[in-house]
């Protein structure tokens, strides 16, 4: 059994005492639910507080971006050491906003993860289609695709620190949601995909993550899907009621 694993994305929201709130109240809730892995991603500037609310807890935090380089002329840029440094266990890489929004591609995303794993953070990796591309039917293909370049030189012994994300862009923030046999579709192709890169026992461990406006009241059916493991939550992760609702979901699984 794939130990299921919320996110919660704060994006670019909250501030240090809010931030702080949010993440004791994360505790409280996940603390309740047994066999279910919680990670907050807060914005960059609160990666210590955070930590320091979290401290203790089974809570994990992670940040939303880093950079490929350990250290450099790159303004502005996070190295994956600082983010170890600071507490993180984890990081995201290739979401649907750094790849639309900030038009990073698939070789950076690549780059990203790999330093990432590297240094020792566990990676998740987003990946997912636009509605155009959904509605010409090529779903799986970009899955493929993305999934495919940004798992590449990937070693296989690191594949136990990956997670991957179906983020469909156009459920993003909108309110609309793929339906449970959607995500559970496209999660078994990616999955296959592993299978083709990894081998069968690689691709058994994986757990695959299902993004884009997951709320309370739509986990319990995306959380039964066999392949579905868990939720990367955007706006309902900055609800404390809510996001433990999400969480309740995923235990109820186990």
């Amino acid at each position: 059994m794939r130990t299921p694993i919320i996110g919660g994305n704060w994006k670019m929201n909250t501030n240090r005492a809010l931030g702080v709130e949010l993440a004791r109240a994360v505790v409280k809730l996940a603390g309740a639910q047994g066999g279910v892995q919680t990670v907050v991603f807060p914005p960059l500037p609160y990666l210590l507080a955070v930590g320091e609310a979290v401290r203790g807890s089974a809570v994990q935090v992670g940040a939303q971006d880093v950079y490929h380089a350990e250290k450099g002329a790159f303004t502005g840029e996070v190295s994956p050491g600082m983010l170890v440094d600071c507490g993180c266990t984890w990081v995201l890489a290739g979401h649907s906003e750094r790849r639309h929004v900030i038009h990073e591609g698939d070789d950076m995303v690549n780059l990203k993860l790999r330093a990432a794993l590297h240094a020792g953070l566990g990676v998740i990796l987003c990946v997912g289609e636009s509605l155009h591309q959904r509605d010409v039917g090529e779903t799986n293909h970009i899955n493929e695709k993305q999934t495919r370049l940004g798992l590449r030189e990937v070693r296989p012994e690191e594949m136990a620190r990956l997670v991957i994300a179906y983020e469909p862009i156009w459920a993003i923030g909108t309110g609309k949601t793929a339906t449970a046999d959607d995500a559970q579709d496209a999660h078994w192709h990616i999955r296959a995909v592993v299978r083709d890169m990894f081998g069968s026992e690689a691709a058994g461990a994986v757990r695959i993550q299902y993004g884009g406006s997951v709320t309370g009241a739509n986990a319990q059916s995306l959380m039964a899907m066999p392949d579905v493991d868990g939720a990367l939550v955007g706006g309902a992760s900055l609800k404390p009621d809510e996001f433990g609702a999400i969480v309740a979901a995923a235990a109820a699984r186990v």
